[in-house]
């Protein structure tokens, strides 16, 4: 890309400190990416700690809200961005059913104030010059939302999800992406900002806040605590290496086409059941149980715990990418067997980074009962 500048937000988070990476060390981008997070539970600056070091002044972090829309314009002005990335999000279902006031605020209204901001800075702000530019004049900008395959809501035991598929969000959380999706593709058929969407199907890989499926049962095993599964542990995901989705995201910017909408998946429809069994084999090859002093003779397998399930809980999610593969010529690279073993493997290779989510500020997001 002959971009000058990449505004990305929400980058100090799980999926964006992965796309921050992805775009320094796999492609041949040559500017400046500025990171605004707000450094929430989940924002993590240790995510990127490496980074300003190795890049210097190309990259550029700003603590802030998507929600105040004058510093982000003024952010688009400064570093003359040429493309937006929104991964600024709050994401856990289970905090959205028990707490649903900050996804709307993020989620709705960010995405919003983010829109907004960015459609005064493709238009070259007229209301401050008094003029309105003509189209050739105006900054070549790109808008790029990111999304999830939940505001689909819950599939069969059949079919895929489609870039077509109609929204049926079933929890605060997926409710507020539809919403923040919607506002996307308006502010394109309105005012023409060119936008894309993705919808993806669930992530995995470093940097994974211990809260959700994978991360939580690796740590919890480790440390021969429950591993909790909800229900009877059937539900069905289409699981998604992250840095596959980096490289599905980037694809996008490079050549997707502006009010067009990506879905991303992974290929790999897994029953979270199987998923905790495969973590708890895959850990036997790198930290056997019998090594392990916190098992206490115990088997990894025997930490599973059935738990009550969550309210709205989809029972089965798949997506169709045929889209992205065809047009853009993507397609997932990582299966889940060698994903979830890199996964694993990263966790116990990083306890310092595990230390720093479980204690100070981190501390009191974990560990809570979101199923009562």
């Amino acid at each position: 890309m002959t971009m000058k500048a990449i505004l990305v937000t929400g980058g100090a988070g799980f999926i964006g400190s992965n796309f921050i990476r992805h775009v320094f060390e796999k492609t041949r981008f040559a500017g400046k990416i500025v990171n605004l997070d707000k450094l929430t539970y989940a924002g993590n600056p240790g995510n990127l700690a490496d980074i300003g070091e190795k890049y210097g002044n190309r990259y550029v972090f700003v603590k802030g809200d998507i929600c105040d829309q004058r510093a982000v314009l003024a952010l688009m002005r400064k570093h003359r961005v040429a493309r937006v990335v929104n991964f600024a999000a709050e994401s856990h279902v289970d905090r959205s059913i028990f707490g649903p006031k900050d996804f709307i605020e993020t989620n709705i209204h960010g995405t919003f104030s983010l829109l907004e901001a960015a459609r005064r800075y493709w238009l070259d702000d007229p209301e401050r010059s008094g003029n309105s530019p003509s189209r050739g004049s105006r900054p070549a900008l790109r808008f790029h939302h990111v999304s999830t395959d939940e505001v689909y809501g819950s599939l069969g035991k059949t079919g895929k999800f489609r870039e077509t598929t109609p929204y049926d969000p079933r929890s605060p959380y997926s409710a507020s992406k539809a919403s923040s999706d919607h506002l996307v593709r308006a502010y394109y058929h309105t005012y023409g900002l060119p936008v894309t969407i993705s919808n993806c199907s669930n992530n995995y890989g470093p940097y994974h806040f211990p809260e959700k499926l994978i991360p939580l049962a690796i740590l919890n095993a480790v440390e021969g605590k429950p591993i909790p599964v909800y229900g009877d542990g059937l539900q069905v995901r289409d699981w998604l290496y992250v840095e596959d989705h980096c490289a599905a995201i980037w694809c996008i910017m490079e050549g997707g086409r502006p009010g067009r909408t990506y879905n991303v998946g992974g290929n790999c429809e897994m029953k979270n059941l199987d998923v905790v069994r495969g973590i708890c084999a895959g850990l036997e090859n790198l930290f056997p149980a019998a090594e392990n002093p916190a098992l206490r003779g115990r088997k990894y397998a025997d930490l599973i715990t059935f738990v009550k399930d969550r309210p709205g809980h989809d029972r089965r999610y798949a997506i169709d990418f045929s889209r992205i593969k065809r047009e853009l010529g993507w397609r997932p690279s990582v299966d889940f067997k060698s994903g979830l073993h890199k996964t694993a493997a990263w966790y116990l290779d990083n306890p310092k980074w595990v230390k720093s989510v479980k204690t100070g500020r981190y501390r009191r997001w974990l560990g809570k009962n979101y199923s009562r």
